[in-house]
């Protein structure tokens, strides 16, 4: 009966964190064993009792900081030194703008929604087709959850009691290939469609441009260089990015007024809050997994069908894309990471590494998909764009994604050779 409940719930749009305190309440009913309710409360608290967890609202509030203190025009004309001038210049200096954003905001959709407006009106204006600068936008936006830092590391990294410095590091070159698959399919789509010529900037203005973007580009280097070199924790190097993402934006470029903090601390809990309270009842709701023996049943079936790794992670894909299409990323990474990996590591020896950026890299493809597709509704709402004609436009990018999921689950080395 408890599955059941738990699906419709999910059917009629409960929110998650409701669907999974509701169904442990249910189960704790349901079973008769009521002196799990004296304990419900101290269970969602221990969820988050971890020092990791910090990191999500430290860099939410670094990402709030970018914005409004004028950083992400600064990283914009600095991506324009290294690939303006190339044909479909602008494209490409969508992408990498999407690659330096990556390494400061970590969330996809905070991502998708600044740089739609950043660039969407920037390469229609160059002759672009609307519904590829909205497509590239979006896709760039699949990079946040791979390159560091990645809120779905953070909180992958909590579930499965990995390092999450280590999270970080294994997905820096699965982050790299995403980068150089999407960038040859701007070069082939560029080739056959006939991208605008781009200008390369005077060499004065390409030294203004970096100049300028130096400051900024202190923050990805303060939390990859801190992580990398062991000089700070992932939670420790959130708190100095946005720190550093403060004082830059006020004492430096000027344009982040210390009478605006409140504002965005106040988002930055609002939004944080939702994805904290979700980890709180995925605790609760692991309850019903332990005792509904989930993963031993599940690994059972699979195992059945066959033994070999690879097979095993190109079935969780398949599982993964349908989550995704349906559930939140964040909400589908708290769901499906205490079933899963226990089977991928004691059934399939498959390094947690490799599952997790399988995982992550995935469910945000639910991002783009319909029918739930958030990061593909922002993506048009900010450029005014049906989200038919960005999905048009957005295949090749998406069937970029499938080619990397596919590789990464052959080769674990891809995942785990920096670690």
């Amino acid at each position: 009966m408890t599955p059941l409940i738990f699906a419709f719930k999910l059917l009629i749009a409960v929110p998650v964190a409701l669907v999974l305190a509701l169904t442990a309440i249910w189960y704790i009913w349901e079973s008769g064993n009521t002196v799990l309710y004296d304990s419900f409360a101290q269970k969602m608290f221990s969820g988050l009792e971890n020092y990791g967890l910090l990191a999500i609202p430290l860099f939410m509030l670094t990402g709030e900081m970018m914005n409004e203190g004028g950083m992400t025009r600064r990283l914009i004309n600095a991506a324009r030194v290294f690939v303006g001038g190339f044909r479909g210049g602008l494209a490409y200096i969508n992408l990498l703008t999407n690659m330096f954003m990556a390494a400061i905001i970590g969330s996809a959709t905070a991502q998708i929604a600044v740089m739609a407006r950043a660039m969407t009106p920037e390469m229609e204006k160059e002759g672009y087709d609307t519904g590829f600068a909205a497509a590239t936008t979006a896709a760039g936006g699949l990079l946040a959850p791979v390159i560091p830092p990645s809120m779905m590391f953070v909180i992958f990294g909590v579930l499965a009691q990995v390092p999450i410095g280590d999270m970080f590091l294994a997905g820096i070159l699965p982050g790299l290939m995403l980068a150089t698959a999407f960038a040859l399919v701007i070069f082939v789509i560029g080739v056959m469609t006939g991208f605008p010529k781009g200008s390369w900037f005077t060499g004065r203005e390409a030294f203004s441009a970096l100049l300028y973007c130096l400051p900024a580009a202190l923050i990805p280097c303060a939390i990859i260089g801190g992580v990398l070199f062991g000089i700070a924790t992932p939670t420790e190097s959130a708190a100095i990015a946005s720190l550093l993402a403060f004082l830059i934006g006020w004492l430096i470029y000027g344009e982040l007024k210390p009478r605006t903090l409140f504002g965005m601390f106040r988002r930055t809990a609002v939004n944080a809050s939702m994805i904290i309270f979700m980890i709180a009842t995925a605790n609760v709701f692991g309850w019903v997994i332990i005792y509904e023996a989930l993963p031993q049943k599940l690994a059972a079936l699979i195992t059945s069908i066959s033994s070999d790794p690879f097979l095993f992670l190109l079935i969780v894909n398949l599982i993964l894309l349908f989550a995704g299409m349906l559930i939140d990323g964040i909400a589908a990474v708290i769901l499906i990471t205490p079933i899963l990996l226990p089977i991928a590591m004691n059934d399939y020896d498959i390094s947690p590494y490799q599952f997790g950026v399988v995982m992550c890299l995935n469910l945000v493809l639910g991002l783009l998909t319909p029918p739930v597709g958030v990061g593909l509704y922002i993506a048009s709402s900010m450029s005014n764009v049906s989200p038919g004609r960005i999905l048009r436009s957005l295949w090749p990018f998406l069937l970029a994604v499938a080619i990397i999921l596919v590789l990464l689950s052959r080769f674990p080395l891809l995942s785990t050779a920096l670690i």
